[in-house]
């Protein structure tokens, strides 16, 4: 179907198109039509981070901000999903326009700056899924041949683009203390280019400090709530190897449960030559791939097996997802693919990633 569709959807402008492809999929779901999507995915289940995935292929942070179609895409078969990025505060993000094709490149640049609608939002809509919680559901129950499968749910975090950087701890502490109930797994997001200063936060001594204040408050919730939710940091692609093994000692120092490799980039590497190449903001779809991986191959090094990788960055076929896993990512997550290839991906690199072992 998506083919077909395609030319409809990218006929929009990426902002208007962005939002009636997830009312379409929110409709076509509430209607019982998941399945014109495709097929889902074999079972292939891998424990990560302490928690058992039914299959390595999640969708990326960014694609539903407010959680707002949980259930529509868990039925797209993704072995977990992640919303957000969320803040405390609602912000309406950078002016339009802010998102922009690059299909000559199968690439996206976006300058969003974390639009969403709180974290309070976040969590409601949450609670309204069908399968709320820290669970997801990535079949669709009483369907014959659809496993009814439990999957994971992850949430992103982020600080508003009004706190001083100075209290940003502040930001993701609310946010932290406020999802742990409803989450498998937390994302703390310090890398997305389009926060001013964020990603001074990948810093040795801010992230050192950052890193103490969760790990304190995750065991402190753990306690209060009777179960652990681990912790994830998703890091830039921009980063040098001095960088690299730096943030990996910290990881490591800090007992963090899992590492995001990568969010978008700020180089415009491969996509030079295209009109709207200089826009501003962060760059994501194929070209991100190469610089993904290396980040991915040199944290895998520096890390030695200490803590899990997610692989995200440029995947559109199987045999991006499987480069990945190779590198040393444990599970991989997909989005601007998404929007090349639509939902048979899923399915796509999870089959890969099966048949590669």
């Amino acid at each position: 179907m998506y083919p077909l569709l395609r030319p409809l959807i990218f006929s929009l402008d990426a902002e208007t198109a962005h939002h009636a492809a997830l009312d379409a999929l929110q409709a076509s779901h509430l209607l019982g039509l998941s399945s014109w999507c495709g097929k889902r995915p074999a079972a292939n289940p891998r424990t990560v981070m302490g928690l058992t995935f039914p299959n390595p292929v999640g969708l990326a942070a960014g694609l539903d901000k407010d959680g707002a179609c949980i259930d529509a895409l868990a039925a797209l078969g993704f072995g977990f999903i992640e919303v957000g990025t969320v803040t405390p505060r609602p912000q309406p993000g950078n002016p339009r326009p802010r998102l922009f094709r690059l299909p000559e490149a199968q690439a996206i640049i976006n300058r969003m700056g974390f639009n969403n609608c709180g974290v309070d939002a976040l969590i409601a809509n949450v609670q309204r899924s069908k399968y709320c919680g820290n669970s997801i559901r990535t079949g669709i129950p009483g369907q014959p041949g659809i496993p009814d499968q439990p999957g994971i749910l992850g949430i992103n975090i982020g600080k508003n683009a009004d706190t001083p950087m100075e209290r940003a701890a502040d930001d993701y502490l609310i946010c932290l203390r406020k999802v742990y109930p409803h989450a498998g797994y937390v994302a703390v997001n310090i890398s997305s280019p389009n926060t001013r200063n964020l990603r001074q936060l990948q810093g040795a001594s801010e992230l050192d400090a950052l890193l103490s204040q969760l790990k304190a408050e995750q065991e402190s919730l753990a306690g209060l709530h009777g179960k652990y939710v681990p912790l994830a940091l998703k890091i830039a692609p921009d980063l040098d190897g001095e960088q690299i093994r730096q943030i990996a000692a910290l990881l490591v120092r800090h007992r963090m449960d899992g590492v995001i490799a990568t969010n978008t980039t700020l180089s415009r590497e491969g996509v030079e030559h295209l009109p709207q190449h200089a826009e501003a903001g962060g760059l994501s779809g194929a070209p991100v791939r190469g610089k993904s991986t290396a980040v991915i191959r040199e944290l895998a090094a520096a890390l030695d097996g200490a803590l899990p990788i997610i692989g995200v960055g440029g995947i559109l076929s199987g045999a991006d997802a499987v480069e990945k896993i190779r590198a040393g990512a444990s599970l991989v997550q997909i989005y601007s693919g998404m929007i090349y290839r639509g939902p048979e991906l899923v399915k796509e690199c999870a089959e890969a990633i099966r048949a590669a072992g």
